[in-house]
């Protein structure tokens, strides 16, 4: 019997070998491939640790017509900012949907981040305004970063602004990607300041309750949240999803752990068909993005495990071409 071999990648030659264009038609094809039903996604599961304050999340997902199966194994200590350590921590394993080979294990923060912020840029691709050119970031931790980088890549992105509770944080988040990005990008006094005007607005903090105000909201705008993952805490006011036009990555998911949504449901502000599509319809032309130029559209998204899935797929292809990673016997 022949040895197994896998291919190791770290968190640099993810992004090497994942461009956020690359990204997100990668997000696009997977939702896609959601809502068709030609995914295998169980309902992931969250194991909860009161006594050390984190989170563990166990994604699968499997694509027969592409080949390939993954699991990514995350998880999230809040406590983890004060000793110096990240936040997210996980990894991705590919498989050969075939016959079961381990074919690699990737640095799977990098992953979460890029595939986060590529959701929010095919969802902008397909729900904003086409002349949408400022952006409002709440959060200023890696996964606010690809919300940006993902939302330039899609949009004609003229000027950003950031708030978040630091404002060290704020602060070297505007220097970094407005020398990474090439546009000019302000750190907000406030979530007001942060969201006048904006044309799209990306929430991406482990705030428990709303970020900004709906009176504050221009109209058109087109919103992201992607930070909020649990039924009881929400990063957008109750009366933002009342009046948006609503789109999640998938409607079980949603039910299961957005907050942003079940909690308006519970309290009967709005019902399940407010939810008017997931995203991969619309990527597939079965339902319509946004009806007209003043309308706010919102894009909720969990997070589901096909994402990683096609972002795994996608790296591994472009390094095994580029010739990133380490090949090691297993």
């Amino acid at each position: 019997m022949s040895q197994s071999k896998l291919l190791f990648l770290s968190g640099d030659e993810v992004r090497k070998a994942l461009p956020m264009s690359d990204a997100v038609e990668a997000m696009k094809q997977a939702f896609s491939a959601l809502s068709a039903g030609k995914a295998i996604v169980p309902a992931r599961t969250h194991i909860a640790l009161p006594a050390t304050g984190g989170d563990a999340l166990f994604m699968p997902a499997a694509d027969v017509e592409a080949g390939q199966m993954c699991l990514k194994i995350v998880t999230l200590f809040e406590g983890n900012r004060a000793k110096g350590l990240p936040f997210i921590q996980a990894i991705v394993t590919l498989l050969d949907a075939s016959d079961g080979r381990t074919l690699a294990v990737m640095n799977g923060a990098m992953i979460t981040a890029i595939r986060t912020g590529a959701a929010s840029g095919a969802a902008t691709d397909l729900l904003a305004r086409t002349n949408a050119e400022s952006v409002a970031i709440f959060g200023a931790g890696v996964q606010a970063q690809t919300q940006l980088e993902a939302v330039c890549a899609v949009r004609k992105i003229v000027r950003a602004s950031v708030f978040d509770v630091s404002d060290e944080g704020a602060e070297a988040f505007a220097i970094e990607m407005s020398g990474r990005l090439g546009i000019p990008v302000r750190r907000a006094s406030s979530p007001k300041d942060n969201v006048t005007g904006a044309d799209v607005i990306c929430t991406a903090t482990t705030a428990d309750t709303p970020v900004f105000d709906d009176a504050d909201l221009a109209p058109g705008v087109h919103i992201n949240a992607v930070g909020s993952y649990k039924p009881h805490v929400r990063e957008v006011p109750p009366e933002t999803v009342v009046r948006s036009r609503v789109v999640v990555d998938e409607v079980a998911a949603a039910l299961e752990e957005a907050g942003d949504l079940i909690m308006p449901i519970n309290d009967g502000l709005i019902d399940r068909d407010h939810m008017v599509a997931e995203l991969g319809e619309i990527v597939a032309g079965a339902k319509p993005g946004r009806n007209n130029d003043q309308e706010i559209t919102f894009f909720k998204s969990v997070g589901v495990a096909i994402q990683d899935l096609a972002a795994a797929g996608r790296i591994y292809a472009n390094a095994l071409r580029d010739g990133l990673g380490v090949e090691l016997d297993l």
